[in-house]
């Protein structure tokens, strides 16, 4: 187009003027259809703000674009050199407001207690429990990370926002690895578990219900941190459930039944709110740039 533009210009001997005033004209377009595309983005409710913010981000395919038909406008000056725009100082705002609510409705600061003399052990997002029973040293390790499920109801499905004494309380229940070592042993019998969506029972008559599984076993080099791929893993989908409730005897022999289990909720979904507030908090400096 440029080049019809110069040759038009050359053979009708327009002015230098003109020519500019119809370039400025034809590159008009092109800059509003770069800077004017439609932004993509959607309003999503809000029920535990961010959290579900995310979600509903990644399950809607947005992705931000490059070009926004937003103007950018710096909003507050800082010695930091960073951009700062009314957005952040909105965003700021709102998760002032988002944390105070959260440590409102936050049970207890302090971690709840497992019964049964557990060690707690903590690094970042992840939690080793231990406990030593007639020479068995047994370890219990997770991590709090994507560990509340997603609970989408039919009114979330329609974009209908429940009120906040209606929205069902939010329950971390992470997998977790049971390692029991014995003495003068070189290998250790690791249990991969997790807490199925409903409770599991294996035979008519019972009373109780397990509220975990077991969903692999195997023997693993002791001290090792890594699941070895090399090493036999006993899936328990297709195992003879006389053998599984064995190694449910196994476990609950050292201290893993559903009393532990619910504690280890407890203790997991405490420590995932804290994390969840400290992440707040870090976002809100953050962009608040403090």
């Amino acid at each position: 187009m440029l080049k019809s533009v110069v040759r038009a210009a050359v053979g009708a001997a327009v002015r230098l003027s003109g020519a500019t005033a119809s370039s400025s004209v034809l590159a008009a377009p092109l800059r509003c259809t770069m800077l004017c595309a439609p932004s993509s983005a959607t309003a999503r409710p809000f029920t535990r703000s961010l959290w579900m913010l995310s979600n509903s981000g990644a399950s809607s395919g947005y992705r931000p674009k490059l070009f926004s038909s937003k103007v950018i406008t710096h909003s507050v000056s800082c010695g930091c050199g960073g951009l700062h725009t009314e957005g952040d100082k909105a965003f700021g705002d709102f998760l002032t407001d988002e944390i105070k609510e959260e440590k409102k409705i936050q049970k207890t600061k302090s971690l709840p207690k497992m019964s049964g003399g557990w060690e707690l052990e903590m690094n970042g997002t992840e939690a080793k429990l231990v406990r030593f029973v007639s020479g068995d040293k047994v370890t219990v390790t997770f991590n709090i990370n994507n560990s509340v499920p997603p609970n989408f109801g039919e009114e979330s499905e329609q974009g209908q926002q429940k009120p906040a004494e209606e929205e069902p309380e939010i329950v971390s229940t992470p997998n977790f690895v049971v390692e029991v070592v014995k003495q003068g042993s070189k290998h250790s019998l690791v249990f991969d578990c997790n807490f199925p969506e409903d409770e599991i029972s294996h035979g008519e008559g019972e009373e109780e219900s397990d509220i975990f599984a077991i969903r692999e076993a195997s023997f693993q080099p002791e001290g090792d941190a890594d699941w070895k791929e090399t090493s036999y893993t006993l899936n328990t989908d297709s195992l003879d459930w006389a053998l599984y409730d064995h190694l449910m005897d196994f476990l609950a022999d050292r201290g893993i039944d559903n009393t532990f289990a619910d504690e280890l909720m407890e203790l997991s979904t405490a420590m995932e709110h804290q994390e969840y507030i400290k992440f707040l908090e870090s976002l809100q400096n953050f962009v608040k740039c403090n």
